[in-house]
């Protein structure tokens, strides 16, 4: 996820896979609100969201690959979308976001590749940081199945071993379950701020 290299899977978007109307009512997203697509790619995600949050919410694209964010500017100027912003940044060290703005953070298909080492904890901390006390942490993730899109199985993480790395967090889990045929959402509310 540094800056120095296109990082793993970039390009390649969960969001034709899943149940996008069901992402988002899951999600709950309200206009005004303030979303944060961590490792957001080419922004799928962000442009739905932009729409959803309209012209007085906000939207953060985030990511390393500098090719995905401009397409991602590209697209909102060519829909007129002028509440998403991008910001390249390393997703394994500080979120370039004040504390306390974000509503809704979404980690699509990325935490697996954030967890990979022992820096994974440092963007977990981070959104926890950037979150408002009542934010969100949603998170979407390939099932642990064979014969599926996505990186090896062995790579994956199932629902239970997110759930394991996000409570000590101050995270409680309200929602887990599938969002497609090869895909799970978690969302995450705070439960306290950390210390």
């Amino acid at each position: 996820m540094s800056l120095g290299a296109k990082p793993h899977g970039a390009g390649r978007s969960s969001y034709g896979f899943i149940d996008r109307k069901r992402f988002f009512e899951v999600l709950a997203l309200k206009p005004s609100a303030v979303f944060l697509d961590l490792g957001c790619g080419r922004g799928d995600y962000a442009l739905e969201a932009a729409g959803v949050v309209g012209p007085e919410g906000r939207v953060y694209g985030i990511d390393a690959w500098p090719e995905g964010l401009e397409e991602l500017k590209n697209r909102a100027a060519a829909n007129g979308m002028d509440n998403i912003e991008t910001i390249r940044a390393d997703l394994l060290k500080e979120i370039p976001l004040p504390d306390n703005l974000v509503d809704v953070c979404l980690l699509a298909t990325v935490l697996h590749d954030l967890l990979r080492d022992d820096t994974g904890e440092t963007p977990l901390r981070e959104i926890a940081r950037v979150l408002k006390p009542d934010g969100k942490l949603a998170v979407v993730e390939f099932k642990k199945i064979d014969e599926s899109p996505g990186p090896p199985v062995a790579v994956r993480l199932s629902a239970e071993e997110v759930e394991r790395r996000i409570k000590p967090l101050g995270f409680h889990v309200d929602f887990v379950g599938d969002i497609g045929k090869f895909h799970y959402m978690i969302v995450a509310s705070r439960r306290n701020r950390l210390a």
